[in-house]
């Protein structure tokens, strides 16, 4: 058996860093358009660094605030 302690998720402090920031930016610059659902995610969870990066990118809308 093995005794490694598991080490479950990431952190909420990692996942809201400026990492994330540039992940939804490489994702808007290099991938398929995300649905508003999904940006509005963004929105809630990094607040108005994301709205501003959705913006720069053309897939911001009124109904997202």
């Amino acid at each position: 058996m093995d005794n490694k302690t598991p080490n479950p998720g990431v952190s909420r402090e990692d996942r809201l860093s400026d990492e994330g920031l540039l992940r939804l930016e490489k994702h808007l610059i290099s991938g398929p358009k995300m649905s508003r659902v999904v940006l509005m995610q963004w929105v809630r969870r990094y607040g108005d660094a994301a709205r501003e990066l959705i913006k720069e990118h053309g897939q911001y809308s009124n109904d997202m605030d």
